[in-house]
């Protein structure tokens, strides 16, 4: 038998796979379809809320997961807005690369002044 903590952990962890498989779904669509369209786009945002919808929603604590879930919410917004489907494209790539930016900031960290280290060496 399952506690309620490991239930609660497994269904936040699939509400995080639905909101960066819908995200990367997205993002493939904007960046490697040869002729973009509104229509396409309305489409797109249609068959992937789907799947989003079939999770419930969970309150997400970590920062790069609630930009994420901003990110979506953003997404799908402009499904009913009347912008041109490049600024939408130019808008969502852009907050997206800011995504992976902050996250790969966290993961890689550059070493100042590394031939510091050695000067005892010598």
């Amino acid at each position: 038998m399952a506690s309620q903590k490991a239930v609660d952990n497994s269904l936040r962890l699939r509400y995080i796979r639905a909101l960066e498989r819908f995200h990367k779904s997205i993002i493939s669509y904007l960046s490697s379809t040869a002729n973009l369209s509104k229509e396409g786009y309305d489409k797109k945002i249609e068959s992937s809320l789907k799947l989003l919808q079939k999770v419930d929603e969970i309150a997400l604590y970590k920062g790069d997961l609630q930009e994420l879930q901003k990110l979506v919410k953003k997404t799908i917004s402009y499904k009913d807005s009347d912008k041109d489907i490049e600024e939408i494209k130019e808008e969502i790539l852009y907050a997206s690369n800011q995504l992976d930016k902050t996250k790969n900031a966290r993961r890689y960290k550059k070493d100042k002044h590394s031939q510091l280290k050695y000067d005892d060496w010598e």
